[in-house]
């Protein structure tokens, strides 16, 4: 499951069609239930009380009249879907993109062959929620959202420029980052509809939505046995006193022998944030305004709540401040910019993983190679800034995903197959610094989808080698080559030929066959996975150079694979059966 996760998943069913619906999904998902009770309706109830989300095969109507009684809140309601009794929608009726509703119906459906619907606005137009980025929220996120939706002006005033993803052309920077929210909100622009991002307190009114990035780090410091709630009241004092909201919050920190200190890490659990710690002697490395000889004595530190609000960095907007049994400091640190680095798999939509997906539509500039961006423009939401080049061009596309990503955005660069294999994660990441968090999302390779049409033939050891000299002298190409094929291992060869090297392949081939019987196969998968994909098997003895291209891939099997029925098998190392 994708967006389901880890959360648990009760299913209800009504009728013997239902419970096989519901049976297909239980098997697929480790966390779902199907929940039995003497009636529907009680079964019902207790998925609702027990469960994070719900699936029910009933019809929509009749769940609505048995939950309406029961509905709360839906930030914490669970998320509800209804599949009706031939399976063929998934409706997501509760819960819909902060619940995680949507994303449930869109995975029940795969399942089911379904078709999803999803009324949400914003998902059905494409856009982002703006209570589903993550962050808490504050305001009037209905008539944000809804101005949004209409195409009507709305201004986003921010501290600093965070990750965000794209937001539609309508929704344009009000202030420069780094100039108080508050500024603007009696201006000659007030009165207009605003999203601000910050941690600060600022007044609201009902065309103001806050949202409240992860932006504070709150360094505790405590004698043995500190109770949790002097603990809280310190820190709420702390947040007060400077104008900042908890909302912001990103974790609590503190020296390593106070991980266990019951009651700060309560305080932390109370405020649904992590505890972080540090030994003492890497805290004592941190610069602060206020060290004390009598804290070094004690913990051997000369600080701990200034040091660990301050370690990764930052401002310190709270210094120490105490109260009898407790010590507190609060430092704001800098937003990072995020790059993810996305392959999209072979070609093929369905060997695109969901997580790439999210990737893409999380972006707010998206950079790769024009034709890997044009296989996915579909996928971005409206007002993503794309960066798209040609051919030759990646070292290119490497410094400007950084670039961008170092300026704060939130960066997708995608590359074919896996970005990790002769792709672009390598340059990218030469040119990252600790200033930005980058994420890998792997892909399906070339070579997987290629030896998928094969059959198996990497079933045992295998090799992956270029042999284009774009990057790699050819004598460096030739000792490893020469070194797979005494090896024995088969060898998946990545750019082939082209027509500037179109003698190279041949002299590879010819290096494995002094190591390698005549009736060794080879086999050469041309654009896996896409419309003009075209598969060739051969032997040592007969292949032909000829038929290879750059959109190809070779696999020259071992002294082991075979030819089993039209396919490639290399032997896992067992007893040979052919």
């Amino acid at each position: 499951m994708t967006g389901v996760g880890p959360h648990r998943v009760g299913l209800v069913a009504a009728t013997a069609a239902g419970r096989r619906h519901a049976r297909t999904l239980a098997d697929a998902w480790p966390h779902a239930r199907l929940v039995e009770a003497d009636g529907v309706a009680d079964a019902l109830r207790a998925a609702w009380a027990a469960y994070d989300a719900v699936v029910v095969f009933l019809a929509a109507g009749a769940v609505v009249r048995i939950l309406a009684p029961l509905l709360d809140d839906k930030r914490t309601d669970p998320a509800v879907v209804v599949v009706d009794e031939a399976a063929r929608h998934a409706v997501a009726l509760l819960g819909g993109h902060a619940g995680g509703a949507n994303a449930l119906a869109a995975e029940v459906a795969a399942l089911l062959d379904a078709r999803p619907v999803v009324t949400t606005a914003t998902d059905a137009v494409d856009l982002p929620g703006l209570d589903t980025l993550g962050w808490p929220v504050e305001g009037a996120v209905a008539a944000v959202s809804r101005a949004i939706l209409d195409g009507e002006p709305v201004r986003l005033v921010a501290d600093a420029v965070w990750p965000l993803p794209a937001l539609p052309p309508n929704v344009h920077l009000g202030t420069p980052a780094g100039v108080d929210p508050t500024a603007t909100a009696t201006g000659p622009e007030s009165g207009g509809y605003r999203v601000l991002v910050t941690d600060r307190i600022v007044p609201v009114d009902d065309r103001t939505v806050v949202l409240r990035p992860p932006s504070l780090v709150a360094g505790v410091g405590s004698s043995r046995g500190v109770p949790a709630a002097e603990v809280e009241a310190l820190l709420r004092r702390a947040f007060a006193a400077a104008g900042l909201s908890p909302a912001s919050l990103r974790c609590l920190a503190s020296v390593d022998v106070k991980a266990d200190e019951e009651g700060i890490r309560a305080t932390a659990d109370a405020l649904g944030v992590p505890l972080r710690t540090w030994p003492a002697a890497e805290l004592a490395t941190v610069d602060v305004p206020h060290p004390s000889e009598v804290v070094r004595a004690a913990v051997g530190t000369p600080s701990v709540a200034e040091a660990a609000a301050l370690h990764d960095g930052g401002t310190l907007l709270v210094p120490k401040t105490a109260s009898a049994m407790a010590t507190v400091a609060v430092a704001r640190q800098a937003p990072r910019g995020r790059l993810a680095i996305v392959g999209l798999g072979p070609g093929a939509a369905d060997l695109r993983t969901p997580r790439a997906v999210a990737e893409l539509r999380r972006a707010a500039v998206v950079v790769g190679l024009d034709q890997y961006v044009d296989q996915v423009r579909d996928l971005l939401r409206p007002g993503t800034r794309v960066l798209a080049s040609g051919l030759g061009a990646e070292e290119e596309r490497a410094r400007s995903a950084v670039a961008e990503a170092t300026a704060g955005q939130a960066v997708a660069l995608v590359g074919s197959g896996d970005a990790g294999v002769y792709a672009m994660a390598s340059p990218a990441l030469e040119y990252a610094d600790e200033r930005i968090d980058v994420v890998g999302v792997p892909g399906v390779t070339a070579a997987l989808a290629a030896a998928a049409l094969l059959g198996a033939p990497i079933g045992h050891d295998h090799v992956y080698l270029s042999l284009s000299d774009l990057h790699t002298p050819w004598a460096a190409i030739e000792r490893r080559v020469a070194a797979a094929a005494e090896a024995d291992l088969v060898a998946l060869l990545y750019n082939p030929r082209s027509r500037a090297r179109d003698w190279q392949l041949g002299a590879v081939l010819a290096t494995f066959a002094e190591h390698r019987p005549p009736h060794t196969p080879v086999g050469v998968v041309r654009n896996a996975s896409r419309p003009d994909e075209q598969v060739h098997l051969a032997t040592l003895a007969t292949f032909d150079p000829g038929v290879v291209d750059m959109y190809g891939l070779v696999v020259v099997g071992s002294s082991q694979t075979r030819l089993v029925g039209g396919r490639m098998v290399t032997p896992r190392g067992y007893r040979w059966r052919g």
